[in-house]
């Protein structure tokens, strides 16, 4: 993994309530919310749970006294600085469970939309700078095709579409992961954004790598959480990888009609790091129509999503998209699908002399001795049953089989034709009496 490159610039934190960017009366709600759901009382510990400078919060829990929502406890907390406690009123709770009925949502506040847009730009997956080296150390492991790099690096670089086919068994899953391995800086996800007085969640610990100092204390002197808001969490780029059960409706606002929240979709997600569609072809709606659902984003950078109530509103869309597929591209899209995806890179299988140099490197490093007169078995007598089609998985695959057989028989690891006849017909399955 690449050092951190401090090329992203980090969201400041708010100083003042109103430079949150959301109403007097969202802020009100989460925090009685969020009081609620959670009794904390003192204020240090509600910061935390809101994300927002303690000033703040206790500009908003005086404010939320003036109304007469929240009362003062008339306890000091000890540990806590003598710090004075909090509690809802009756007034208070019966806001709150209205509240709660609009919308469960509680704790961090929201971002807004236009704010987060903003933030987006800053870590665009645009703005990355991957390099030869970095993509080599990422990929390293795998046995590409020379001018493979030369191709890659520039579509990984630009960070438009990318769709990479050929036939199956030639890494193009393990380039893509390589791809992902490259990006070497940390951005800053939103941990909920709001639109029109509807919150999105957005972190989703499943898919982002979270990479934050240690949780500051709350009591400490100098408080060192403030250096970026923490309504963003700081992250690797993230990515995000979909295959044959990848449907259009995963790229939509997933709602939770008992909460009465919306959580992010995939793409969304993926913002300033990549979506990987492994496998295109596979999925139950055709490529075509998934391709045509990524256009307008592909090419103006924003998507549509919309709202329960119908109302349409526009994310940016800032995500570098793989395709990976093992059919022509002439076969599963039209012309003008084709055209909009900006980088098309075939990934083939070796030819029999570069068949010959993996199986050779893999037989070292998994200390297999080579054997002549297996190999000629293999490629004189074998391969042409498949018309000589070569394919990067194979030795690995040919390799591991014998040894599994040798440990087996309690053999030392050795090649031999038998040997090797035994690990291709596992490879393949014979189509007899199961064809109709």
């Amino acid at each position: 993994m690449m050092e951190p490159t401090p090329n992203v610039i980090a969201p400041v934190a708010p100083k003042r309530a109103e430079e949150t960017g959301l109403s007097p009366v969202m802020m009100r709600d989460i925090v009685l919310k969020t009081m609620f759901r959670t009794n904390l009382e003192q204020v240090s510990r509600l910061s935390m749970a809101l994300c927002l400078p303690v000033s703040i919060t206790q500009d908003l829990v005086d404010r939320a006294r003036e109304q007469g929502l929240v009362e003062a406890t008339g306890t000091m907390h000890a540990g806590a600085g003598s710090e004075m406690g909090f509690r809802l009123s009756d007034t208070g709770k019966a806001r709150a469970l209205d509240a709660l009925s609009q919308s469960e949502y509680y704790g961090a506040m929201p971002i807004p939309l236009e704010i987060y847009a903003e933030q987006v730009k800053r870590q665009s997956v645009r703005n990355m700078k991957v390099t030869r080296d970095a993509l080599l150390g990422a990929m390293g492991h795998l046995i590409l095709p020379p001018n493979l790099l030369d191709q890659l690096g520039p579509a990984v670089g630009a960070g438009r579409s990318i769709l990479m086919y050929g036939p199956p068994g030639n890494g193009k899953s393990s380039i893509s992961n390589g791809i992902r391995d490259a990006l070497g800086d940390l951005i800053y996800v939103p941990r909920a954004i709001e639109y029109n007085g509807s919150v999105i969640t957005v972190y989703d610990p499943l898919m982002h790598v979270k990479r934050e100092d240690a949780e500051d204390d709350p009591n400490a002197l100098r408080k060192t959480s403030n250096r970026f808001d923490r309504r963003y969490v700081r992250c690797e780029r993230p990515s995000v990888v979909t295959g044959g059960e990848l449907s259009l409706d995963m790229l939509d606002l997933v709602y939770n009609p008992t909460a009465r929240t919306y959580q992010a979709p995939l793409q969304l997600k993926s913002t300033g790091g990549i979506f990987i569609v492994d496998d295109l072809g596979r999925q139950e709606e055709p490529p075509q129509k998934l391709v045509n659902r990524w256009i307008v984003p592909l090419e103006e950078s924003k998507d549509i999503l919309a709202l329960q109530s119908g109302e349409k509103f526009e994310v940016p869309f800032d995500t570098l998209v793989i395709f990976s597929t093992n059919f022509h591209p002439n076969k599963i899209f039209d012309t003008a699908a084709l055209r909009r995806i900006f980088y098309k890179i075939k990934i083939d299988g070796p030819d029999q002399a570069g068949f010959l140099k993996i199986f050779a490197m893999v037989a070292r490093k998994k200390k297999m001795p080579l054997n002549e007169e297996a190999l000629v078995y293999l490629l004189k007598e074998k391969y042409p049953t498949i018309d000589n089609v070569y394919a990067n998985y194979q030795p690995v695959f040919l390799i591991d089989q014998i040894i599994s057989i040798c440990d087996f028989e309690g053999i030392p690891y050795q090649m031999t034709p038998e040997l090797m006849e035994r690990a291709w017909a596992n490879m393949f399955v014979e189509e007899s009496e199961f064809a109709h």
